[in-house]
């Protein structure tokens, strides 16, 4: 008989509902069970693509005798961290505590019944295996504990969640006045280029090895304004080394969660909403410094991709793919050579070249079997077996036709089809940028198609943010990322199209912010003044596999700034930049986005007020000019009549046509320059640039 989760939308909550577990979800009944029993709380935080989370749940979640014991002893509480990341930080920082900087998913804490941590871990097999003690022997342990030493229970819980007090208050953090200057950028960067792996790519050496986007990113704005070309050069190489393997998918397009290896070739399989969407304008970004058209491919791939596959009817973004199918980890992408030499047949030209360049052997790399990834250059395979760069350029793409649809026959890997605001402002961004950049009508139609969704049908009556949305009902209040992310999405939106509408939505929902999440000692909270009492109110400042939402809304209030001339925008992102200005040049790997936003405030950004019709053939040429070269710290608005009409941004307001003509206004580091009418003479205003530095290699 199915538990208490057959009522939760939640498709990670969903799949243990016919547990033999009485599972609760996080809530009042849950905690009121808890004081009114007296007993611990078992509290188990996953996600639907965890692995690891799978393999729990088949050996104990779904094992009676476990289940039995766990009903007897615990109230069961399980949450999915993707809706609660308020949950899921409070309780992992335990967890960390705990276990010496160790952490991950499935996390399993016990609670006393008001909420504390006095114990908690990770994954545990049903029996001791892998040097870890058995889940069974676990509970035994807590539940004498519990019972035989409360007091000490109780007081470990205590003392533990004061400790956790303490670390959201930001203590040894703050930065002193005026500590802010570029020399604080230029200290990050080396420290970044510093840790680059000069062979295998990524700014760590050794494994596991992750993406990383948004410190790939701060070097390239590093890049744009000193013209430091060891940044730009790590960037390019990791982000060739990162396509070529097996991380990313080779046929379908769209990046797996990281490598369990150093060289980007064996990932755990899953597939994140936010690790695409924050790749693809890494990507685009790379093109555009590099002009290298391998970099564009992989960033349209992966926004095929998306579109394809996770774009729901309504227009919203689901949150991700399982690593499994079938049970096993990475069947749906892995080959055997018997496979492909037997489907392409017949299909190319010189099998043993195409098998060459995708790494494939007998023994396979991954289980017998094999992750397709470039193995070698195609001109270096090409001249080897005697081919044409253009035979085997067809043969590539040939057979990538014939497997893709072969692969679709498979059993294909679980969908989590939730959508989060966050993840959806994330993507929504990619496709707006990728509109502009690229010229593309067709991500500018998803872009749109995702900001009316997300105001429409994840914004309630009184104007504020739901956090998720599945099968036409939303719920839970949202939390600061989402706002961030969804204001920068919308602001991205705005400089792809100008309709105002966007911009009103991203300075609204920025109101929405200043009113109910500020903290009074400076920065953000996570949750708002109006979110359920938990044993703290978490505010996150690190940037994990996305971005910080102090670090995201700290700069999208920069561009506000710049927009609107409001400085309380400013001053409320400078309260955060000082919160933890001690900490950014000395942990960059964990401020990127923090680096971001001061790179933006101490560089000034770059007002470009466009006045005229963008159907125009000189306006059209204006943002080419703008729009095809990477301008990171440009803020760009435009009108097609001379306005000042109060729906749109006050950088537009007053500016006028030029005798009748389109006419471009640029302000930096508050001057302004006089309008020009042509092409040509905004360019030369935008483009005064030192001469370029000598191309050397990464160290």
């Amino acid at each position: 008989m199915p538990n208490r989760l057959q009522f939760e939308t939640s498709p990670y909550l969903l799949q243990h509902k016919d547990n033999p577990v009485d599972w609760y979800a996080w809530g009042p009944e849950a905690l009121e069970a808890a004081r009114a029993q007296d007993k611990p709380i078992l509290l188990s935080i996953g996600y639907s693509a965890c692995h690891w989370c799978h393999v729990m749940e088949r050996e104990s979640f779904e094992d009676p005798a476990t289940a039995a014991y766990m009903n007897e002893h615990f109230i069961n509480i399980k949450v999915d961290r993707e809706e609660r990341p308020d949950l899921d930080d409070i309780y992992m920082q335990a967890t960390l505590i705990f276990n010496r900087g160790q952490g991950g998913w499935p996390m399993t804490v016990f609670l006393t019944p008001d909420g504390h941590p006095f114990h908690a871990g990770t994954y545990y097999p049903r029996e001791p295996h892998y040097g870890m003690p058995g889940f069974r022997q676990v509970m035994t342990a807590v539940v004498d504990a519990f019972r035989t030493k409360r007091d000490d229970v109780e007081r470990t819980a205590r003392s533990l969640s004061a400790d956790l007090n303490r670390g959201m208050m930001l203590e040894g953090l703050a930065g002193e006045p005026g500590m802010f200057s570029e020399d604080l950028l230029d200290d990050a960067a080396e420290n970044l280029i510093h840790r680059a792996d000069p062979v295998h790519g990524g700014l760590t050496r050794g494994k596991p090895k992750f993406p990383n986007p948004v410190n790939l990113e701060f070097l390239l704005r590093y890049h744009a304004a000193t013209g430091n070309d060891r940044a730009l050069q790590v960037v390019l190489f990791t982000l060739r080394k990162m396509a070529q393997g097996g991380m990313y998918d080779q046929l379908g397009g769209g990046f797996h969660r990281y490598s369990v290896d150093e060289r980007w070739l064996v990932p755990h399989f899953e597939k994140m909403l936010y690790d695409n969407a924050q790749l693809v304008r890494v990507y685009l970004h790379g093109w555009q410094l590099s002009g290298d058209g391998f970099l564009r491919e992989i960033a349209e791939d992966t926004l095929e991709y998306v579109m394809r596959e996770m774009t729901s009817p309504e227009g919203g973004f689901y949150s991700t793919q399982d690593a499994d199918s079938e049970g096993e980890e990475g069947k749906f992408f892995v080959w055997t050579e018997g496979e492909l030499r037997r489907v392409l047949d017949g299909v190319v030209g010189n099998i043993n070249a195409l098998l060459a360049y995708w790494g494939v052997t007998q023994g396979g790399n991954f289980e017998g079997k094999n992750i397709l990834h470039v193995a070698d250059m195609l001109e270096r395979v090409a001249v080897r077996h005697g081919l044409s760069v253009e035979q085997m350029r067809d043969d590539i793409s040939a057979a990538k036709t014939v497997l893709f649809a072969l692969r679709k026959d498979r059993i294909p890997p679980g969908r989590d089809e939730k959508i989060l605001a966050a993840w959806n402002g994330m993507m929504l961004a990619a496709f707006a940028e990728a509109a502009r950049v690229l010229g593309q009508d067709e991500y500018r139609q998803v872009a749109e198609d995702n900001a009316k969704f997300l105001l429409d049908e994840m914004t309630g009556p009184n104007g504020r943010l739901w956090r998720t949305y599945k099968n036409g009902t939303s719920r839970l209040n949202a939390y600061l990322e989402d706002y961030a992310h969804v204001i920068d999405g919308l602001l991205e939106l705005y400089q792809t199209t100008f309709e105002p509408r966007w911009f009103v939505e991203a300075q609204r929902l920025a109101g929405v912010v200043l009113e109910h999440f500020r903290a009074e000692d400076g920065g953000f909270y996570d949750t708002s003044d109006d979110h359920e009492e938990l044993i703290l109110r978490p505010r996150n400042v690190q940037d994990n596999a996305t971005p910080s939402g102090n670090a995201t809304i700290a700069y999208n209030l920069l561009r506000l700034t710049a927009y609107s001339g409001e400085t309380r925008y400013e001053d409320a992102a400078l309260s955060v930049y000082h919160a933890v200005g001690a900490a950014l040049s000395e942990y960059p790997m964990a401020f990127g986005q923090m680096l971001i936003g001061l790179d933006l405030y101490l560089r000034r950004p770059v007002e470009i007020a466009l006045i005229g019709d963008p159907g125009q053939e000189t306006m059209d040429a204006m943002l080419r000019v703008v729009r095809d070269s990477y301008r990171p710290t440009a803020i760009v608005a435009l009108s097609p009549t001379n306005t000042d009409a109060a729906t749109v941004p006050a950088l537009l307001r007053l500016r006028t046509l030029r005798d009748g003509s389109p006419a471009a206004y640029v302000c930096e580091n508050f001057v302004c320059a006089a309008p020009v009418s042509t092409a040509d003479e905004l360019a030369a205003l935008l483009d005064e640039e030192p001469e370029e530095p000598e191309m050397v290699e990464p160290e």
